[in-house]
């Protein structure tokens, strides 16, 4: 079942990683800029936002795609910043569940006052109305081959 792929299709995958790498890149200078954590913080502050409650690390990690030990450095970071609050499973006494602070959900909002204008920058600005086309041909990608 070997094909090879066409020349626009090593054209869009190539460019997909570049655009991703570019825009990321511009997103992590913004909130440099401003003093605030890495991207990746936003992510878990989001998360354990959406969730309402507590969630375990295994959780945040379906969620996030990053590997487990990533996700435990993370989070002992987060925690020392005083964003997260790591307590025992009531349930697995050896498990933990992570929950939102107060100065977490803070650190959100201030993240995504950075963040947000970003997107619009450095994707809403130059794509314009082709977002729109650009996340209906991106669910195709996502929704794998026929």
């Amino acid at each position: 079942m070997e094909r090879e792929p066409t020349d626009d299709a090593i054209a869009a995958w190539v460019r997909l990683n570049r655009a991703q790498r570019f825009v990321l890149a511009a997103v992590e200078r913004a909130l440099k800029a401003q003093g605030l954590p890495p991207l990746g913080w936003y992510d878990v502050l989001l998360e354990l936002s959406r969730a309402g409650g507590p969630l375990r690390p295994v959780e945040l990690e379906g969620r996030l795609l990053l590997a487990q030990h990533n996700v435990s450095r993370l989070l002992e970071r987060m925690e020392a910043a005083g964003l997260v609050a790591r307590t025992r499973h009531a349930l697995d006494g050896r498990g933990q569940d992570v929950r939102l602070t107060d100065a977490g959900h803070g650190m959100r909002q201030r993240m995504w006052a950075v963040y947000g204008p970003a997107i619009s920058i450095h994707v809403g600005g130059p794509l314009g109305g082709g977002a729109t086309e650009l996340a209906g041909l991106l669910d195709r990608l996502l929704a794998g081959p026929n």
